[in-house]
């Protein structure tokens, strides 16, 4: 007696994976228009001078860059934090954090770039980049 339902095989299952991908494409893609449709784009962070999380992040990457130089024994020209002007994010693995920070190393008020990754489920932030700005100096 013959079926009257179809007979599965291999391409139906092939199918059912191409649809579940496309679907995925479409969700990733509507996820992505609250990024401004920039997959991993940077987003500016508004109000940076109040914002406390930005403000911490700065005085780590000033800290953290003291400490590296006098570990490689560099005593002087210890950079004094005094606050992050500017800020954007990118989403990576992790929050990776584009500061441009105020600061006064060797007696001259000056801006820095830093760039710092945080992994909050692993309680971690690490220090990538940290050197004075080509773009701005500030005066005194």
């Amino acid at each position: 007696m013959a079926s009257s339902y179809p007979r599965s095989n291999s391409s139906s299952g092939r199918s059912i994976g191409t649809v579940t991908v496309l679907l995925s494409i479409l969700l990733l893609i509507s996820t992505a228009s609250g990024f401004r449709g920039r997959v991993g784009g940077r987003m500016e962070v508004k109000d940076v001078k109040s914002n406390e999380q930005v403000q911490e992040l700065g005085r780590f990457s000033v800290e953290e860059y003291n400490r590296m130089r006098r570990h490689s024994g560099h005593e002087n020209g210890q950079v004094t934090f005094y606050e992050v002007v500017a800020a954007e994010t990118q989403v990576v693995a992790g929050i990776k954090y584009y500061l441009e920070i105020e600061g006064r190393l060797h007696g001259i008020t000056r801006v820095f770039d830093s760039v710092v990754v945080v992994k909050p489920w692993l309680q971690s932030k690490q220090l990538l980049h940290f050197c004075p700005s080509k773009t701005r100096y500030c005066r005194v």
